[in-house]
């Protein structure tokens, strides 16, 4: 039970999450791309920037980032190098954000967060 919670708000989260960058000039190409080795939350386009966007949806912004540890960005950034060549053009600039989202508080979207 307590799974299919977690799965429901993460699903929610990431709507949220869409939404924020669809409203920022983001153009949404994915949803939870799954390929061997990693998951991507959201594949997102804004002009030649390719952006792959881990959601964190959390009581507070450092409950967020604590999240966001080293083993799931290595995951996230093996999913969009293999992800990668479905999405980006040549030329293009593909990075690794992440978006947090805090009851009560606008979302922080953190740019390039993997330099892995």
């Amino acid at each position: 039970m307590k799974r299919r919670v977690a799965e429901a708000r993460g699903r929610r989260a990431e709507t949220l999450a869409a939404w924020w960058l669809r409203l920022h000039g983001w153009r949404i190409l994915a949803r939870r791309a799954r390929v061997p080795g990693g998951e991507v939350d959201l594949v997102a386009r804004r002009g030649r920037t390719v952006a792959f966007v881990e959601v964190k949806q959390r009581a507070t912004e450092e409950a967020a980032a604590m999240a966001l540890d080293q083993y799931r960005l290595r995951r996230v950034a093996v999913a969009a190098e293999r992800l990668a060549p479905r999405f980006a053009r040549h030329g293009d600039d593909i990075r690794i954000d992440a978006l947090f989202l805090v009851p009560r508080r606008w979302p922080v979207h953190l740019v390039n967060v993997w330099h892995g």
